[in-house]
């Protein structure tokens, strides 16, 4: 015999749709640390910074960095090279080629952002923002609650 499952709770079903918009925005917006977001961040800066500087920005580890910074290269989207003045630094400068992805990035990017929201009015796209504030206010106190309490047990 089948037994008929019960409809999750409301809560359940809005952390369910908001991970499937952390999924689609982290693979179709390059993630945090992916290959788009590089080479959008060094058209930002002109097509040329050091890794440090571009690591600083990025927020993602030396490791990781390198390996995407490799990846680019080999596709001959960038190039690298040590600084004249400290051979410590490695500077990265955007090739023609990746110049135009940047680009036709942040134009689908834009793309996005207009269609992805037209559904809703923009008294709808208001409230909605308001919503998710409060909701994101929210798991910021949960957040903090949740370190005060691990500094109290490891002391």
């Amino acid at each position: 015999m089948c037994e008929t499952t019960a409809r999750p709770s409301a809560e359940l079903q809005i952390l369910r749709r908001l991970g499937y918009f952390g999924y689609y925005l982290h693979t179709h917006w390059g993630g945090r640390n992916g290959k788009q977001h590089i080479l959008v961040e060094l058209l930002a800066h002109d097509g040329c910074m050091t890794q440090r500087d571009l690591q600083e920005a990025s927020c993602i580890t030396s490791a990781s960095l390198s390996e995407v910074v490799t990846k680019l290269e080999t596709e001959g989207l960038l190039s690298r090279e040590r600084s004249e003045t400290d051979r410590r630094q490695l500077t990265l400068t955007l090739t023609d080629e990746g110049r135009r992805r940047a680009r036709n990035f942040i134009e689908s990017r834009r793309e996005f952002e207009r269609l992805a929201f037209d559904c809703l009015t923009p008294e709808e796209r208001d409230h909605l923002l308001e919503t998710l504030d409060r909701v994101a206010g929210r798991w910021e106190e949960i957040e903090a609650q949740g370190r005060e309490e691990a500094a109290c047990s490891s002391n």
